[in-house]
């Protein structure tokens, strides 16, 4: 049978409880012992001295021990002033417990009190008159916690009692605390459990109230967090399926479409129509190559071979590799390299950033337009600045240029082909050189795509 973590909770408080309660009392016990102990010798110690100041007093009247033999008496009421519970004996008094202490004179002669032996560890106590012994008080050791008086017994059973009631009653608040704070601390776990049950089973909007700033406030929070970032991949996810199947159902319509006239015989067979057709093919051909590169970004299984790399030079060869195409667009491509600027990089995979980024210009910059690439060292790092001229995106919308099958409609949109990847594809480049990319409005009027490397080491191999 499972038990709920509120019972051993419970447990484990009253468990602890239970075991503070009982060697508190112990230890209270142990402590009233001793010192009762204490108190008792100490109270005997100081009845002797009564004792022994009584005798000196009258010694000092008689002029010596005689008085006692005359008068048997004289050492009962001395007795009784030093114990004063202790009547004098008498024709039908009751049985009177021993008395544990005889009086000797100075050579030990015995001269009152019950006849004792004395033996190892007695106690002499001694009756001074002006300052010389005229004899002693005789009295065996104390032996601990055995207590002759009635109500000195009566008082240690009472205190015996109320010690072990109150660890009674110790345990039994103990348990009612333990109850309540088990339920109480566990009403926040209890909702993040109940919570996490519907998230497990699809049900992404379940927020749990953040209560308190403890540990357990903490986890609430993280826990919204972590139902918000599955929230937002799932829409995300959505989306991408959606925007995927979007961009793989146009180029396959549009070669459907044109299959379809060449069977019905509605277009004939030549090579404009060939070249259509290996237009669209190229298109999806292209969709897919992309889909796969973004794939192997996210899996973290693209390939890179890092070597010290002039960026400058991989950037002067892509730039050469466009400039016709550009020039016949209508587009004027400007280059302002500052040459040595060495990067431990792929040449392959900048080559691919750079040229999804020159693609992404030429596709989307209005004719008769200018395109500015840039390299340079700005303080401790370098930078890499590909400006184009209008049209310009909104300020809100430059940071997600970078995510995938995004673009801007009104101005970028999809009548100038692509499918949206290739920034999102050069983002996983740059994070893969140690480098930062990011769009910004260029002062061409466009857009100025810009990675930038943290720190410059010209002489890293």
């Amino acid at each position: 049978m499972r038990t709920s973590i509120t019972f051993k909770l419970f447990l484990a408080l009253l468990a602890t409880c239970i075991v503070v309660a009982l060697a508190m009392g112990g230890a209270v016990r142990y402590s009233f012992d001793s010192g009762f102990d204490d108190y008792i010798q100490e109270r005997e110690h100081q009845r002797l001295d009564d004792l022994a100041q009584t005798l000196a007093i009258e010694y000092a009247e008689a002029g010596s021990w005689r008085f006692l033999q005359r008068d048997h008496q004289r050492w009962w009421r001395s007795l009784r002033l030093s114990r004063r519970e202790m009547p004098a004996p008498g024709p039908g008094s009751a049985r009177l417990p021993p008395f544990r202490v005889m009086l000797v004179d100075v050579d030990m002669r015995w001269l009152a009190g019950p006849k004792l032996h004395p033996g190892p560890g007695w106690r002499h106590y001694p009756v001074k008159v002006d300052d010389q012994t005229v004899g002693l008080l005789v009295s065996p050791p104390l032996v601990p916690m055995v207590i002759n008086d009635e109500i000195d017994r009566e008082f240690q059973a009472r205190q015996l009692r109320a010690t072990w009631i109150i660890v009674g009653l110790s345990v039994l608040l103990a348990a009612l605390v333990s109850l309540w704070l088990a339920r109480i601390l566990l009403v926040p776990v209890r909702r993040v459990a109940q919570a996490t049950h519907r998230l497990a089973s699809g049900d992404y909007g379940t927020r749990v109230q953040v209560g308190t700033r403890d540990e357990l406030g903490r986890l609430a929070l993280d826990f919204n967090r972590l139902a918000h970032s599955l929230a937002r991949n799932e829409r995300l996810r959505r989306e991408w399926m959606a925007d995927v199947s979007h961009e793989l159902r146009t180029p396959l319509a549009v070669l459907r479409g044109e299959i379809e006239a060449l069977q019905d015989g509605l277009r004939p067979l030549d090579q404009s129509a060939l070249a259509s057709l290996a237009h669209e093919v190229g298109q999806l051909s292209q969709l897919i190559d992309d889909l796969y590169e973004l794939s192997l970004a996210d899996a973290g299984a693209l390939n890179y071979h890092m070597q010290a790399v002039d960026l400058s030079e991989v950037v002067a060869r892509a730039v050469d590799a466009v400039r016709e195409r550009f020039m016949r667009r209508g587009l004027e491509i400007d280059a302002q390299l500052e040459p040595g600027l060495m990067i431990q990089g792929d040449e392959r995979r900048l080559s691919q950033l750079l040229a999804n980024v020159l693609e992404n210009s030429l596709r989307y910059t209005d004719a008769p337009g200018q395109v500015r690439v840039r390299t340079c060292q700005v303080g401790p790092g370098l930078m890499l600045e590909v400006a184009d001229s209008a049209p310009g995106v909104a300020p809100d919308q430059l940071p997600r240029l970078f995510e995938r099958l995004y673009r801007v409609e009104a101005s970028r949109s999809r009548e100038h082909g692509g499918a949206g990847l290739g920034l999102a594809i050069c983002r996983h480049i740059a994070q893969a050189h140690g480098a930062q990319i990011r769009a910004l409005a260029s002062d061409l009027g466009g857009v100025a795509i810009r990675v930038e490397w943290p720190v410059y080491a010209p002489d890293e191999e």
